[in-house]
């Protein structure tokens, strides 16, 4: 067995470490999208906090990983690999800074709510545009890193690979971060 291989095979564990726990804040988020009352929402919203400590395992195991392979077998200026650095930097920031700071907006939307329905707010920030669309795109970045991996384009098709993979993340998102139907008869219907 090989050094490469081996470094490989950690890489390629570290894209499926991020990519599982994508995959389970994506849960929590539909889930706390749907919830009703505080007690619906909680358990996501905790589950949601627990998994984003997995993110910056991901992205250290990836870039480093994937920083011996480029000196063992590539170079720093081959294009694809210079691409994939920006992207993956872009998602290590993105994450905490812009997603983690709208779900700590949510927690406290939660925590202010009390027990019972949920609030506008919360309701509110629950669809928050800016957080659904992180939450999507940053594995799209991803997914255009993971073609740039397999194929080893030009710089200008890994550049189109990780621009695409974001765009499709974000349109993929837009429509959770609308009203739901039974949101909008709950508010308009009259009572008495």
């Amino acid at each position: 067995m090989d050094t490469y291989r081996t470094v490989l095979y950690l890489h390629v564990l570290s894209l499926l470490l991020g990519i599982g726990a994508a995959a389970v804040v994506g849960v929590c988020l539909f889930r706390l999208r749907a919830a009703q009352t505080l007690a619906d929402a909680l358990p996501w919203g905790m589950l949601a906090g627990k998994t984003e400590r997995v993110f910056p395992v991901a992205v250290l195991g990836l870039f480093s990983t994937g920083a011996y392979m480029t000196s063992d077998v590539w170079t720093w200026s081959t294009g694809w690999i210079v691409v994939s650095i920006v992207g993956l930097a872009l998602v290590a920031v993105q994450g905490p800074l812009v997603a983690g700071l709208r779900a700590k907006a949510l927690e406290r939307a939660l925590g202010e709510n009390g027990p019972g329905p949920l609030g506008n707010s919360a309701r509110r920030l629950a669809r928050d545009p800016v957080l659904w669309i992180v939450t999507f795109a940053n594995p799209g970045i991803v997914l255009g890193i993971l073609w740039n991996m397999i194929n080893k384009p030009s710089s200008a098709e890994a550049i189109t690979a990780v621009v695409v993979g974001y765009l499709v993340g974000a349109a993929v998102a837009l429509p959770f971060t609308r009203e739901q139907a039974s949101e909008t008869q709950a508010v308009t219907e009259p009572t008495g």
